[in-house]
């Protein structure tokens, strides 16, 4: 029996955890605790049902996967699986205080970046035949970043909630990967700018995905606003306490400057340029970045005493709560029968 659903299982589909994911968190962190909730129902659903369809995807599509696995352009997707369960472990431990599956979601993203990050790598460095960067870089690399720092997020989240988890250690381990994610920041940075600058851009180049230029700062900021919170009772961070701040507040700006390019960038793809506007998966990963991008500046206005920041936090959790929204009706109405969608259609006309 054919599945082209599994089929074509895009690998980066969990983008759609992680942006229900922080938007979610930031309903908690604005009292809107009905709308977390269900939010955080949603998924615990969403994250279920892609691994059971990853699961079936691997089972009856094999080499479907692999295909996606070494494709330089997709390959990095998969890394939306470690983000994805490391923003479900932060909203159990920040919505439920439920620190014991948030635990072992930790261990599985672990697990996770561990192997994924590697050979994808690996796989990308030792193949004969690659693309060049027109072809081959894209916002989705990413991913490379977000993912370290997602877990880095989780782990500051737990050792503030858990009694039994070894602080010194583990704060440490989330430094480094703080520390990480900003290393790799640069140098993907540098190759996605030069290919956006000095080389062909087209309307069809300009994936949803580059919205990770911005995601990727706004993640960075938030695990060193957790790390400058962490260091008041880490003694032995308080000597990187200045160097913390000042480079939390360095990924923040860096993020907020992307934002007004994406935004002309996206009036000159869909109105200057006329593409099509039609949902596919890669819409939610603009939703994490503008969600996470929310999360981040509530986090910083607390954490640095920056409360002037607390209305622009506000305006873009609204921002991007009606992109989700936005993003959700779309995908449901892809599930719609083209039979039915025609009859839809006819009545409307």
């Amino acid at each position: 029996m054919h599945y082209p659903v599994l089929k074509h299982l895009s690998p980066a589909y969990f983008t759609l955890v992680m942006g229900t994911g922080v938007i979610s968190i930031s309903a908690g962190l604005l009292h809107l605790m009905l709308l977390a909730s269900l939010l955080l129902g949603l998924n615990i659903a969403f994250y279920s049902i892609l691994w059971i369809m990853n699961i079936g995807r691997v089972l009856r599509y094999p080499s479907e996967i692999f295909a996606d696995f070494v494709n330089v352009q997709k390959g990095s997707g998969f890394l939306t699986m470690v983000a994805g369960s490391a923003v479900l472990g932060s909203q159990l431990v920040i919505l439920k205080d439920q620190t014991i599956p948030a635990v072992f979601l930790l261990g599985w993203a672990a697990i996770l970046y561990l192997t994924l990050n590697y050979g994808l790598l690996t796989r990308f460095m030792i193949q004969k035949h690659k693309p060049g960067l027109i072809d081959g870089i894209s916002g989705g690399w990413l991913l490379h970043i977000i993912a370290p720092q997602s877990i880095a997020i989780l782990i500051l989240l737990l050792d503030m909630h858990c009694s039994f988890m070894p602080r010194a250690e583990f704060d440490f381990i989330a430094l480094s990967l703080w520390l990480l994610g900003g290393m790799l920041y640069i140098w993907v940075m540098v190759l996605i700018f030069y290919r956006m600058i000095f080389l062909d851009f087209l309307p069809e180049h300009l994936h949803s995905s580059y919205w990770s230029n911005m995601g990727a700062m706004a993640i960075s900021t938030l695990a060193g606003s957790l790390l400058v919170v962490n260091g008041e009772s880490a003694p032995y961070l308080h000597p990187f306490l200045p160097f913390i701040k000042g480079f939390t507040l360095f990924y923040w700006a860096g993020g907020s400057w992307w934002i007004p390019l994406l935004i002309i960038l996206g009036f000159w793809r869909y109105v200057l340029r006329k593409f099509p506007l039609r949902y596919d998966d890669s819409y939610w990963a603009m939703v994490f970045p503008l969600g996470m991008y929310s999360l981040a500046t509530l986090h910083m206005a607390h954490s640095l005493d920056l409360p002037f920041l607390f209305p622009l936090a506000h305006a873009s959790f609204f921002l991007a709560l009606t992109a989700w929204c936005l993003s959700f009706l779309a995908m449901l109405y892809g599930f719609v029968p083209i039979s039915y969608k025609k009859v839809l259609h006819r009545n409307g006309d």
